[in-house]
C-alpha cells in the first residue's frame, strides 16, 4: 500500500516507517521537524527525502494526500505538560488539524485513515475495573481533550468510500530512534540508570495500560491491512492482556532491571488524578493470531542496555534530546518557531 505517515519523525513515527517498509509498503511521511534531530540512535530505515514532506500538519492541502491508500496520523504535540503550556496550541495541532487532515484526506480518495488516539482519554475512570471501549472518556488534560474531540469528529465522517480507525495506545515505552524519556517507564529507567535513584513524584497508586512502541507499530501495520468490516469506523484500545500496571510497581520493574538501584520518593509525594485501567479484549477477539511481544520487565531491560550503550546522562535525558517540553521550550527561545508554533527555519542541533 502507499502509505502517509505524519509525524515520521516522533517516537512511534520513527519506528513505523521502519516497520511498515520492512512490510513492502510504500511508505512517504509530512512532518515539520520539530524533533528530526532528536536521536538516540540513526532510524534503519529513514523516509527517503524524496518520499518526505516538510511541513506543518496544519499547513498540508488536498495535494498532499492525493494518491495515497492509508493515512496513519500519528503528529500530535504529545503530553499533558506541553497542553500546559499552551492550551490553544494543543487544541489548534491535535484537535483542529487532525479532523482537517482527515477531510482532506476523505476528499482525495484515501480509504483507510488511522488515528493514533490515547487511553488518556479515560482520565480518572472512577471505577476499579478493566474500561472498553464503550466506556464513557473523562478526559482531564488539553491533550486527553484534543483526542477524544478528534475521536468523534472524525469517526462522523465515515462512508462506504472512508474507513477511518482510532486506536487507544496505552503508554507506550520502548527503544526508538526518536527516543521519549518523558513518559513513564522510560523515565523511571532514565532514573535509574543515570542515578541508581527510581525517582517518585506521585505515591504510585494510580494505574496505566501499557504498550511497546514496537508492538504498537504491529496493531498499526496490522489494522492497516485488515478487512475493512473489521476495522471501519471502530474504536480500539491498544495494549496486551496483563499489561495494567500501578505506577508503583513500574518502579519496582525497573529496579529489579537495574543492579543496585532502589525506590525513592520525593517529599510530599501527592496523587495522580490520571488513573484507568483498560481491557485490550476487543484487540484480541478481532484479531486472535496478532502476538504482541513485550511487557514491563523486558521492556525496562530493553531500555537499561540501549541507555547504558548510548552513555545517556542524567542532563541528556531531561533536556531537549529526550524531552518534547524541553525540546518545544528550546525551539521558542531559539525563535525556530513563530507565536503559532510553525517552524521558522530549519531546526538547529540539540544542545543541552
Amino acid at each position: 500500500m502507499r502509505v502517509l505517515v505524519t509525524g515520521n519523525e516522533g517516537y512511534i513515527g520513527g519506528e513505523m516507517v521502519r516497520v511498515l517498509s520492512e512490510g513492502g509498503h510504500d511508505v512517504w511521511g509530512l512532518d515539520c521537524g520539530y524533533y528530526e534531530p532528536c536521536l538516540l540512535e540513526t532510524p534503519v530505515a529513514p523516509v527517503d527525502e524524496r518520499r518526505r514532506l516538510r511541513k506543518d500538519l496544519r499547513d498540508a492541502r488536498l495535494a498532499d494526500l492525493a494518491g495515497f491508500d492509508a493515512v496513519i496520523h500519528l503528529a500530535a504535540l504529545c503530553n499533558d505538560p506541553i497542553g500546559g503550556l499552551n492550551a490553544e496550541w494543543t487544541h489548534d495541532i491535535n484537535h483542529r488539524a487532525a479532523v482537517r487532515l482527515a477531510r482532506l484526506a476523505k476528499e482525495s480518495g484515501v480509504a483507510r485513515f488511522i488515528f493514533s488516539s490515547s487511553c488518556s482519554v479515560y482520565g480518572d475512570s472512577g471505577v476499579d475495573e478493566e474500561l472498553t471501549e464503550s466506556s464513557t472518556p473523562r478526559p482531564l488534560t488539553a491533550y486527553a481533550l484534543s483526542k477524544a474531540r478528534s475521536e468523534t469528529d472524525i469517526a462522523a465522517m465515515a462512508d462506504a468510500d472512508f474507513s477511518p480507525v482510532c486506536l487507544r495506545n496505552g503508554s507506550v515505552y520502548g527503544l526508538a530512534p526518536h527516543f521519549r524519556a518523558d513518559i513513564v517507564l522510560n523515565n523511571l529507567a532514565c532514573w535509574a540508570v543515570t542515578t541508581g535513584k527510581v525517582t517518585m513524584f506521585t505515591d504510585g497508586t494510580p494505574w496505566r495500560p501499557l504498550i511497546h512502541v514496537e508492538d504498537v507499530c504491529a496493531v498499526f501495520a496490522r489494522v492497516l491491512t485488515a478487512p475493512r468490516e473489521v476495522i471501519h469506523n471502530q474504536v480500539f484500545n491498544v495494549g496486551a492482556p496483563g499489561e495494567n500496571y500501578q505506577v508503583g510497581t513500574l518502579a519496582r520493574i525497573v529496579c529489579d532491571s537495574v543492579e543496585g538501584s532502589e525506590v525513592e520518593r520525593v517529599p510530599h509525594a501527592t496523587g495522580d488524578s490520571r488513573n484507568y485501567r483498560v481491557s485490550f479484549d476487543k484487540l484480541r477477539n478481532a484479531f486472535p493470531d496478532l502476538r504482541l511481544r513485550w511487557n514491563a520487565a523486558a521492556g525496562a531491560a530493553q531500555v537499561r542496555d540501549g541507555l547504558v550503550a548510548a552513555g545517556i546522562t542524567t542532563s541528556d535525558f531531561q533536556g531537549p534530546r529526550f524531552s518534547r517540553l524541553a525540546r518545544l521550550e528550546q525551539l521558542i527561545r531559539s525563535s525556530e518557531v513563530d507565536a503559532s508554533l510553525r517552524m521558522q527555519r530549519a531546526a538547529l542541533p540539540v544542545t543541552p
